[in-house]
């Protein structure tokens, strides 16, 4: 008998709901929306507040996602220590450390200061995504680990919309404060609740056999699909980052009579929103249509996205630009459960190497700033 869609998504092995833990997860990626959307409002106000190039401006992001790429290994390694329960709640607390240092960093009048508790946030938000994103493609049968982390993806949506709507560096003290004392309830709320920590079998499957066999770190390279997911990760977050951070430069250049508040808004509640509803659809399209061919249709039309923002045709060059964020929203956690696929109980360390490939966030907005210093249209290419 054909099994509801609610067991197919989030049934265990031996029949048991792993809906409440996924729940629970999903809430996770509600609050780093949250952050990552303040993020990307601060690049454009720091140019104006700390009288930054829009180069030098793209050291918010480099703050943040620097941290990806020195923080995935250890939190692959205290995971598999400790398990993905331990890494939550210690993501967690660093995610409220960091908030809670916009406090001082308000009163320094410096950019270092909101620099630094980036950082720290980061690096909690990367132990997060570290156990998270892995422990949503687990909590059910693994053909089905690409749709279930779409769905929980498109809270990070919803999330980035509310955080999109500040306006100043200064005001983002108190949200960064609410959100602290949030996260700071929801780590209590893991240390209390009972998680089930899922172990995956080890490789018993013929073909998983010749991809990862029980050698160590060295098998996993063995595996091509593995590898491309990496470098895919790499390339799709420089190409997120770029367009989130730059994207109220853009609006407004293009658009002279638009205000930085009035562009912050559409980033929040237009480009956002068709994030998150890009990522809603996208798991469900994946019922019918296989999560690598619905990546690279997705992939080839926000190409063609780019290519109008670029040549900068007014109003069309703006839609272009709003629609490719629908395009670009299912694209982390497919390449994420992606590269996963077969990778068995090198799971949790193959997870801290694609989270590595989020460093490409790091560099691609000081790149864009500088080439489209004088035309924003340019930085886009």
């Amino acid at each position: 008998m054909k099994k509801n869609n609610q067991k197919t998504l989030f049934s265990a092995p031996g029949g048991k709901s792993y809906l409440v833990p996924f729940i629970l997860i999903t809430s996770l990626f509600l609050l780093w929306g949250f952050a990552h959307g303040l993020l990307d409002v601060l690049n454009k106000h720091f140019q104006g507040v700390f009288t930054m190039t829009k180069a030098e401006s793209g050291l918010v992001q480099f703050s943040t996602y620097i941290a990806y790429f020195l923080m995935a290994l250890p939190a692959g390694m205290f995971m598999k220590r400790f398990g993905y329960k331990k890494g939550i709640i210690l993501g967690l607390c660093l995610f409220a450390v960091g908030a809670f240092a916009f406090i001082p960093a308000a009163y320094l009048h410096s950019a270092s200061p909101f620099l630094i508790a980036l950082f720290v946030i980061a690096c909690g938000l990367c132990i997060l995504e570290t156990a998270a994103n892995p422990y949503s493609t687990i909590l059910g049968p693994e053909e089905s680990g690409a749709q279930r982390l779409n769905l929980s993806q498109s809270f990070n949506g919803l999330g980035w919309i509310f955080g999109g709507e500040e306006s100043d560096p200064f005001t983002l003290t108190k949200p960064y404060i609410l959100v602290g004392s949030v996260v700071l309830l929801v780590a209590i709320l893991f240390i209390f609740t009972k998680l089930p920590e899922v172990q995956v079998e080890e490789d018993t499957d013929a073909e998983e056999k010749e991809y990862v066999p029980a050698s160590g770190t060295a098998s996993m390279w063995r595996h091509p699909q593995f590898v491309r997911a990496i470098i895919a990760q790499f390339c799709y977050c420089a190409a997120q980052t770029g367009i989130f951070s730059f994207f109220i430069n853009y609006v407004t250049e293009v658009d002279t009579s638009m205000t930085n508040i009035e562009a912050s808004r559409i980033l929040a509640f237009g480009g956002m929103a068709l994030f998150m509803i890009g990522r809603l659809s996208g798991s469900f399209t994946m019922k019918w249509m296989s999560p690598a061919r619905l990546l690279t249709w997705f992939a080839l039309a926000d190409a063609v996205c780019m290519a109008l923002v670029v040549v900068s045709v007014g109003t069309v060059s703006l839609y272009a630009l709003y629609l490719s964020f629908f395009f670009m929203s299912i694209m982390f956690p497919t390449i994420f459960a992606l590269g996963l696929e077969g990778m068995g109980s090198s799971t949790k360390k193959a997870s801290s190497y694609i989270v590595m490939g989020v460093a490409g966030g790091a560099f691609a907005p000081m790149l864009m700033g500088y080439i489209g210093a004088d035309n924003m249209a340019i930085g886009f290419v």
